[in-house]
Formats: structure tokens, C-alpha cells, sequence
């Protein structure tokens, strides 16, 4: 009888918890959640962001440039963040802003969209098992994209959950030890090397590969 009484009552505890939780906390938890399948165990920093709570957005649709916003109206935006994009040739650092839309991840340049990733022909997205911000949104080889996406994010674990919880795609993401290859477009990859050092910081290394300490 205990013991049935004990279950009962974890039941209806639960339950009033479960009822009592709001709709913002919900999302918060379910976020959580993906956030912990992806990166627990599996990339250094996490552990440390589990008791920070996601944002909604980092930057209001205010701050986005009303021309941009004329070019992807019709869309809701979800998520907006500063993020620094890394050129597939060269490797040279531009500051950007990525929209993530209900449909669609944008890179923007002040009042120009610099690249559109439809989330139904994202093919995955990568980042590392170290403590940079790096990600790489991998699209499809075809004419209407430039080649993958190279973004560096101040909120990793926050941005890559929000992009990949919006386009459905959260088995997609990998986090990879070493090395990654991405596209740079017609049909050429690249190499992007992960490794430990006393300082932070990214670089173009003599053999033309992308360097992240």
C-alpha cells in the first residue's frame, strides 16, 4: 500500500508541476532538451550553458533593415543574432546578422541578403567538440547557393538548437573532432582544422586551410 501511495502521490505532483508550467517555459524546456541531445557529453562549454536560458531573440525585428524585411515579407521572423561569417575564399571575417525565419535561414548584410538557405534542402549543420563558436550550415550543390556557410556565434548552443529545431532537423547536426570539410562551390571542399591552444582565434594557416584554436 506504501509504496502504491508513493506512486500516486510522484504522479500528482507531477502533474500539478506539469499544469502549472507556462507556455514560455515550455519552449524553454523543450529547447533544453534538443540542446542536451545534441551537445551533451559532446562539446566543451556545454555543461556551463545548461543554467543560462535561451533567448528569443538576440536583436529585435527592429534592428533588422527595413529592406530586408520587405525582401522576406510574408515570413515571420524567430531569431535574429549577430554572427560573423568567414568567406569560403580567403577566409577574410565580415560581420553579418543570420534571420532565421519560419521557412528559411538568411545571412544578412546590412540592407542586402547575402545568402537564403531553405531549411527543406538544408543538408546539415557542424560544429566542433571544442569551445569556439564555429558552425558550418551545410546546403546543397546547385546554382542557387554559393556554398556552405561558415558563421562564427558568441551563443553556439543557443543558435545551432533555434536553426535546427526550426527546420525540423536536429539529426543533422554533428559535432566533429579535428577536422571538417566543407563546399566551397563548384563541386571544390575545403578544410576547416579544430585544435587546442592558449588563446582564441581563427586564422588562414600557410597551407590555405581555415585554422580555429
Amino acid at each position: 500500500t506504501s509504496e502504491m501511495l508513493q506512486k500516486i502521490c510522484i504522479r500528482n505532483l507531477v502533474r500539478k508541476y506539469c499544469r502549472g508550467v507556462t507556455a514560455e517555459r515550455k519552449v524553454q524546456l523543450q529547447q533544453k532538451v534538443v540542446a542536451s541531445a545534441i551537445f551533451r557529453g559532446k562539446k566543451e562549454g556545454y555543461l556551463q550553458s545548461i543554467n543560462q536560458p535561451f533567448m528569443d531573440t538576440r536583436l529585435k525585428e527592429n534592428d533588422v533593415n527595413p529592406k530586408v524585411l520587405q525582401l522576406i515579407h510574408g515570413e515571420k521572423i524567430k531569431y535574429v543574432t549577430p554572427v560573423v561569417k568567414y568567406d569560403r575564399n580567403g577566409f577574410k571575417a565580415r560581420e553579418r546578422l543570420l534571420v532565421l525565419t519560419q521557412s528559411a535561414a538568411y545571412v544578412v548584410e546590412m540592407a542586402k541578403i547575402k545568402q537564403k538557405i531553405d531549411y527543406a534542402t538544408l543538408k546539415g549543420i557542424s560544429t566542433s567538440n571544442l569551445s569556439d563558436g564555429i558552425v558550418v550550415i551545410h546546403v546543397p550543390e546547385d546554382n542557387k547557393q554559393k556554398g556552405d556557410v561558415i558563421l562564427q556565434c558568441e551563443h553556439i548552443f543557443e543558435t545551432v538548437t533555434k536553426l535546427c529545431m526550426l527546420a525540423n532537423k536536429q539529426n543533422l547536426v554533428k559535432v566533429v573532432q579535428g577536422s571538417l570539410q566543407f563546399r566551397v562551390g563548384s563541386g571544390k571542399e575545403g578544410t576547416m582544422i579544430f585544435t587546442v591552444g592558449q588563446e582564441p582565434q581563427i586564422f588562414r594557416a600557410k597551407n590555405g586551410q581555415l585554422t580555429v584554436v
